[in-house]
Order: structure tokens, then sequence, then C-alpha cells
């Protein structure tokens, strides 16, 4: 089976927390991600949405796009407006050829709002998560359709956040809805990360490999503090760094068959946690569980 390695610009700047932001230019911020192993990076807001500038840069650092986040509103919103507002990202990744944009829902959202507790996210009737389903399956299906399929990122303090909301949010959705499954947000929502893979893994189409430091998730008051709490806190990090197995979890995707991009994706200070030395502790500890799981690694 193959598998290609790739990592977020979050790291080194953080899209959601200014203060939690190097300096780094876009090429520098390649550069280092390259120097550590990876082969891909998804977009950040320091990439330009321009092919025909973006594409020499790339190629300068040797990395293609792995992917990259959407900021979708499907949820108030209409598909109509959606494919509109999609329209720019999905011909910047099909001339970059990125595998899939990262479906994020920011309607009603507060991971980026620093005053809002974990515990006062929005909270979806199975009702509402029916239409929902329906809506961005429809939505998955015309993306497809345009030669850029998305790829649903489940995530802490957004409407989907937790196993069971997951696990609805699929029964209530078709296949022409991919997921992205990220390990560090489902366990952070305190679900069962293999039994999500088992039961959800036909439709997985990108993985995040994020880890947690559980000790800090567990000293949360989450009546009180927020999402950007957490990440300001360290609730994240790379694999090998963290409390997570993934050893077992990569073993797991494997025994389904998944093919295609892991992608690490850990928000922190890069003035603790610098971004080129934890890149290499990722790189690292993935190269190691893939060959343990009998993936061969594209370079």
């Amino acid at each position: 089976m193959k598998a290609k390695l790739g990592i977020a610009p979050i790291a080194w700047w953080n899209d959601d927390l200014a203060e939690l932001s190097g300096d780094i230019s876009l090429e520098g911020c390649l550069a280092e991600a390259r120097e550590a192993g990876f082969t891909g990076m998804e977009t950040g807001r320091r990439f330009p949405m321009d092919a025909a500038i973006l594409r020499p840069i790339l190629d300068q650092q040797g990395m293609s796009v792995c992917g990259g986040w959407f900021s979708g509103l499907l949820l108030d919103g209409d598909i109509e407006a959606e494919k509109d507002r999609i329209a720019g990202q999905m011909e910047l990744f099909k001339a970059v050829n990125a595998p899939c944009i990262v479906y994020g829902e920011t309607a009603g959202t507060i991971q980026g709002d620093r005053n809002a507790p974990l515990a006062t996210k929005r909270k979806l009737s199975e009702d509402e998560i029916k239409v929902y389903g329906r809506k961005m399956t429809t939505f998955g299906e015309w993306c497809a359709e345009q030669g850029m399929p998305i790829a649903y990122h489940h995530h802490m303090a957004a409407p989907i956040e937790t196993e069971e909301e997951l696990d609805l949010l699929m029964q209530h959705s078709g296949e022409g809805l991919p997921l992205l499954f990220d390990a560090g947000h489902m366990a952070f929502a305190g679900g069962d990360v293999l039994r999500v893979i088992d039961n959800h893994q036909k439709r997985i189409s990108h993985v995040h490999t994020k880890d947690v430091r559980q000790s800090v998730i567990d000293s949360l008051d989450r009546a009180k503090e927020s999402f950007l709490d957490a990440v300001v806190k360290g609730a994240f990090t790379v694999p090998g760094d963290g409390s997570l197995d993934f050893e077992e979890i990569v073993k797991r995707l494997a025994s389904h068959g998944y093919e295609g991009w892991f992608v690490v994706e850990a928000e922190q200070d890069p003035v603790k946690n610098p971004p080129l030395a934890m890149a290499k502790i990722g790189h690292k500890e993935l190269l190691r569980v893939m060959a343990a799981a009998g993936y061969d690694v594209i370079q």
C-alpha cells in the first residue's frame, strides 16, 4: 500500500491565533517541512491563490499541495452560494493537483473564538443533522463532479465534533461526502478513534495525524476555557510526542486498505515547540509506524 506524508503550516503560523505565528515566509516554511522529510503541505493564509505564482514556489522546494482548509457555511447557507465561495480555491487546487479540499463547517463554530468556552459549542438535533447531511452530500457530489473532491473535517468546537455527531452525519449523508479522519480532534472530543475508523473506513479519504497531550485535555475546564485556550496550553502535538498510539491507528487504517495522504497538523506555540524540530519528530514517528503497518512511503 502506498502512503504520502504531508504537514500543515499551522505549526509555523496559526490562522486563528496570531500570537502563535512565527514570521517565517512561505518559502521558509516549505523548506523546513521538506528538510524534515515531508513531500506535501496543506495551504494556509500565506499561500498565494494564483497557481502561476504558487507552482514555481512549490517546485523550487520540491513540495506539493496535499489539501487545504475551506471555511464552509453550508449548515446555515445555500448550496449555490457555497459553489461560488469555493470556486476560486477549487480552480487553484485543480491547477496544482491537490488531492482534495478540506471542508470545515464554520457556521456557528466557536473554534476561533477565545471567549467562547468549549461547553458552549453549537449542538444540532438529529433532524437538523439529517437536513445538513443531505445538503453536504449534494455539495460533495458537485465538488467531485468539478474534479476536486472535498473531505469533511470533524472538528473540536464545531457543530460536528463528537463521535455521536459524526456517526449521525455519516448515517444521514451519502458516499458523495468523503470523510477526513482526524485522530487528535476525535480523541479530544472523547471519541474512540479506532471505532471511528472501523465504522467509517469506507468514507475516509484523507487523514490528519494530529496527536494530543491527554494531561492537558484532562485539565481543561470546558465550562470556562475555549478551544484556543486549549491550543495555547498545548493540547495538540505531533505523532511521537503525545498520548496517542499511532502505530495502532495506522495499522487499523491499513487493515481497511486506506491509501493516500497522512498529514501532520499540530497547532502549538512555535516558541515553545520549534516547528522544524517538531516536524522532524513527527516525520520520524510516521516513518516508523508506516513501516510497521506495511506502507510504502512515496518520497
